[in-house]
């Protein structure tokens, strides 16, 4: 089981939904989990820890291999092994609080986004909605019959990307939004004058979303 932070819900209910929060590449736990006291009050936020540690601090879902062409810039093994790992937790964090099963978020930023795309699709009975912020869709990190699986049109998703990101390029964002509609799933898709971060209004549209489609 991943490590984690969580805030918990302030509600009296029975079950509640849950946010899952995948970090980015290099970073850690805390970064997203700044978001939380800004989300749903109603809902326990968790925000996960990547299992490769980098040093100082630092964490990756998978190693990146910079010198490599596109066909091997990711170590691929290790990205569908913190996918399992991912929903593992998911399941461990479903036994052990009182989390609606059945109301899973994922948000995820860059490597955390590319993730969230390959757990939401391969997984898509555990997970509800996604946020996918400046990342892409790799079909290699999913399960090989992802795309007839029923259970996909049941997601939803929010995407968004900087258009001048330097580190994952707006087209393969927008490549990744159109394959999710092409797949005839729900999908807003949102650019915002930034390179590769969360801008404000980008939070706040994320945020507006997880409401109307709470």
């Amino acid at each position: 089981m991943l490590d984690y932070l969580v805030q918990k819900p302030t509600g009296q209910q029975a079950k509640y939904p849950a946010l899952i929060l995948l970090h980015g590449y290099g970073s850690n736990e805390q970064d997203l989990f700044s978001f939380a006291p800004e989300l749903d009050p109603d809902a326990y936020v968790f925000s996960l820890r990547a299992p490769h540690d980098m040093g100082m601090g630092s964490f990756a879902w998978y190693a990146i291999h910079f010198d490599a062409d596109e066909s091997k810039f990711s170590d691929i093994p290790q990205a569908v092994a913190s996918r399992d790992l991912i929903v593992e937790t998911i399941q461990q964090l479903c036994a052990e609080y009182p989390i609606d099963a059945a109301d899973i978020t994922l948000i995820g930023f860059s490597q955390g986004c590319i993730l969230s795309y390959a757990v939401a699709l391969s997984y898509p009975e555990l997970i509800r909605r996604v946020v996918a912020m400046s990342g892409y869709f790799d079909p290699k990190m999913a399960v090989n019959s992802f795309a007839d699986n029923p259970a996909i049109k049941q997601l939803s998703f929010f995407s968004s990307h900087g258009s001048s990101d330097q580190v994952v390029p707006v087209q393969w964002g927008q490549k990744a939004a159109q394959t999710i509609k092409d797949l005839e799933i729900p999908c807003v898709y949102k650019e915002y004058p930034v390179g590769h971060g969360v801008a404000p209004q980008n939070f706040f549209d994320l945020r507006d979303w997880l409401m109307k489609t709470k």
